[in-house]
């Protein structure tokens, strides 16, 4: 009945870009801004999913995980914390401590952390997901492509908006807006927003008998707008995010597909996450046309996660006690037991700054031209602590007393891996169009990054987990990475309803430091203490279309990447750190179809289809070499139907019905592919009533099927002891949204 289900759901669907429901907005064009500049969706060059405020409510995108839910070739892991998150993007993936393998910005202001990647999403005006290298313009890690997200403006006159609802955890949310003028000013504008999220969770911990992922969230955004004149605007904005949730409640298990153990840590753990973001933006239009940008940025982020170690089971059941420092502890300190517990802190500020002038987009030839700089202080420390279930002592920048000191603490330390970076980066970049004839354009865009790191060392010799092997209190290393991203593109647009585009493109990630000595102490191929740069060099071809006045358009792009030191994650469990390899070479072939059907005046489908076949042709280990590249889900499908139908009994009232089905395939999570997770099939269901007096009521539910599968597979130490992060199973709620 399932099957059934979704295969007459993806064939109604048939032949997704952007999804627009209501029958008067058929013709309407959606503007997007991949190129740093407002243009005509289908006549846009690039391969680009786009999400308006429309789609946005309609789907009930709340998260990343939504909108990457709905979009082809792209898959999001989350796993371990909320600030481990990583995008794949035709292949193009991350790994813990690693940059993002896309450029992402908030109302023009790039992400400077990835831990701040899965914040809430709320008061959005659109997103745009593009794919394929885009450091030419956005920098040195859209390596996989860039996600723009857009909040929502100020409005001329008082206006709000309050949302409230419930979850099946049990939870509750309230999310809302007030926005208009600052007094009786014409020139001074605000915009207020709040989102409050908290739940019991979803996933069981049978060991404790509560939920292992409990959620609160509590984030708010101010903007203000200052248009004093017609050609100059001040946009300032400030957000704060506050997140109490838990981590590390990891299952040790044998193949990515093994669902059948519980979630049984004896330490809940706790994982808080405190995130500010402030940011001044300037635009100056000159008479001619071309306008002057300043974007001024601060970030700050601290997370704590605290928990279980591996094994990930109660003391009595630990795999600790096999070990030889098992047999340490339980001689110095007489438990029972010996059994261990972790934790990490981080904290990093950044202050970023870019200058752009933008030419007038009325000429032949259009440019844009600008310099870009960030300064980021990082503080990381990883640690492990003896366990003798009282809990997990948190542990920020000083360790707690040694177990070689004081064997009686509640909860002494073993080992303590510390170090800060002190990281610089700045680029110059530049853009031109030309228009050849009324049909043919050309463009170049070009971009030199260079990212400078220094790593110290702060590890003391009493909680090195190395025994002196390769780490030195105060060490300084540092590190230059550089790289001229350039791209060429070719646009030819026979009709209005027909866009033929293609060209090259190269993309950039900057490498990094693993944690001072691992390199010394493991022996795994691909593994030192710093990890190289990336770089990504793409072909790419692509076609799209309108056909019936509207009604229905396709986008169809075929890519292939040649990929230098591809990315994959290694756990060393005698240092208990968390590693970065590299892989020197890979490829990526693959193809995206998209598509939007206006069926009639009440119903719309989509369709999304992605393909990406990798290979990895030179391995660290040469036993790789063919394997496919990790973290890469050889297909997607996404599809689904929009229903928006008037009660002919009331007036202005309407039934909403939207089904939502996501197809990952086969996935791969590491260069020796010692297992693969199998397809996963989810669909999302949302149905209510709107009415036109600015009111609506929804029933959702998300994986509706309750399928249950692995969010993701990491190796462990031996073969059966792998980590699998379990996904969130079925969950239901109620919304209701009030406009004023």
């Amino acid at each position: 009945m399932r099957s059934l289900l979704i295969l007459v759901a993806v064939a109604i669907s048939t032949p997704v870009v952007n999804t627009v429901f209501a029958a008067d907005r058929m013709m309407e064009e959606v503007v997007v801004s991949a190129r740093k500049r407002a243009e005509s969706l289908e006549e846009s060059p690039v391969s680009v999913s786009v999400f308006t405020a429309e789609d946005l409510e309609s789907a009930g995108i709340e998260t990343a995980r939504d909108f990457i839910a709905l979009t082809p070739n792209v898959t999001l892991v989350e796993t371990q914390n909320a600030g481990n998150a990583f995008i794949n993007v035709r292949g193009v993936s991350q790994a813990r401590n690693s940059e993002m393998s896309v450029a992402v910005l908030v109302d023009g202001v790039l992400m400077a952390n990835p831990a701040q990647f899965t914040q809430q999403l709320f008061d959005i005006e659109q997103i745009e997901v593009l794919r394929g290298p885009q450091g030419a313009l956005y920098g040195r890690n859209a390596i996989g492509g860039a996600i723009t997200i857009r909040t929502r403006q100020p409005s001329d006159e008082l206006a709000g908006r309050l949302e409230v609802g419930a979850d099946s955890g049990p939870g509750y949310t309230a999310k809302g807006f007030v926005s208009g003028p600052v007094g009786d000013s014409e020139t001074l504008k605000y915009r207020a927003s709040l989102s409050y999220i908290d739940t019991d969770g979803f996933l069981d911990n049978a060991f404790l008998g509560e939920k292992a992922d409990p959620y609160k969230d509590v984030s708010g955004r101010l903007k203000l707008l200052w248009e004093p004149t017609d050609n100059f605007q001040a946009d300032f904005r400030i957000s704060q995010s506050n997140l109490d949730t838990q981590a590390l409640y990891f299952v040790i298990d044998a193949e990515a597909d093994d669902t059948d153990l519980d979630i049984r840590v004896n330490n809940p753990g706790v994982n808080e996450r405190d995130i500010m973001n402030s940011s001044v933006k300037l635009e100056y239009e000159f008479d001619d046309g071309g306008t002057f940008t300043s974007i001024t940025a601060y970030d700050d982020l601290e997370e704590l996660l605290t928990g279980d170690n591996f094994n990930f089971l109660p003391p009595a059941e630990s795999v600790i006690n096999f070990f030889p420092i098992g047999g340490i502890a339980i001689g110095l300190t007489g438990d029972a037991f010996a059994d261990l517990s972790q934790t990490q802190y981080l904290e990093t500020d950044s202050v970023s700054q870019e200058f752009r002038y933008t030419s007038s987009a009325s000429e032949r030839m259009r440019w844009i031209v600008g310099a870009y700089a960030i300064s980021t202080d990082r503080y990381i420390s990883t640690g492990n602590q003896i366990d003798r279930d009282q809990g997990v002592f948190p542990v920020y920048k000083v360790p707690r007393v040694s177990l070689f000191v004081d064997p009686t603490d509640p909860s002494p330390q073993l080992s303590l891996l510390a170090d800060t970076q002190d990281n610089f980066a700045w680029a110059v970049f530049g853009d031109i169009a030309y228009d050849f004839t009324d049909k043919f354009e050309g463009s170049l865009s070009l971009r030199y990054d260079r990212d400078t790191r220094e790593n110290t060392t702060l590890t003391e010799p009493l909680y090195d987990p190395t025994g002196g092997i390769g780490i030195v209190f105060g060490e300084v290393r540092k590190e230059s990475f550089s790289e001229l991203q350039p791209k060429i593109n070719l646009r030819y647009l026979p009709t209005d309803d027909l866009t033929i585009y293609g060209g090259w493109s190269r993309g950039f990630r900057s490498g990094g430091f693993n944690q001072t000595g691992v390199g010394a102490a493991i022996t795994e191929p691909g593994v030192e203490d710093v990890f190289g740069a990336q770089v990504a060099d793409t072909f790419e071809v692509g076609v799209k279309n309108i056909f019936m006045d509207g009604r229905f358009t396709t986008a169809l792009s075929i890519f292939s990447t040649d990929f230098e030191n591809a990315y994959f994650f290694f756990f060393d469990p005698t240092t208990s750190t968390q590693n970065l390899g590299n892989i020197p070479e890979a490829e990526y072939v693959g193809l995206e179809l998209e598509a939007n059907a206006y069926i009639n005046d009440y119903l719309t489908g989509y369709f999304g289809l992605g393909l990406t076949d990798s290979k990895i042709t030179d391995a660290a280990n040469s036993a790789h070499n063919g394997n496919e590249a990790p973290l890469v889900s050889k297909n997607t499908v996404n599809a689904g139907l929009q229903l928006r139908y008037p009660i002919a009994s009331v007036d202005g009232l309407y039934f909403t019905g939207r089904f939502d089905y996501q197809h990952i395939g086969d996935t791969y999570w590491d260069p020796a592919n010692i297992s693969v997770r199998s397809p996963v099939d989810l669909v999302d269901v949302r149905v209510g009533f709107e009415s036109d007096d600015n009111w609506s009521v929804v029933l959702w539910t998300k994986n509706a099927f309750d399928e249950e599968y692995n969010a993701e597979f990491s190796p462990g130490p031996a073969p059966g002891l792998n980590f699998l992060w379990k996904a969130p199973p079925r969950r239901f709620g109620l919304s209701f949204i009030k406009n004023f």
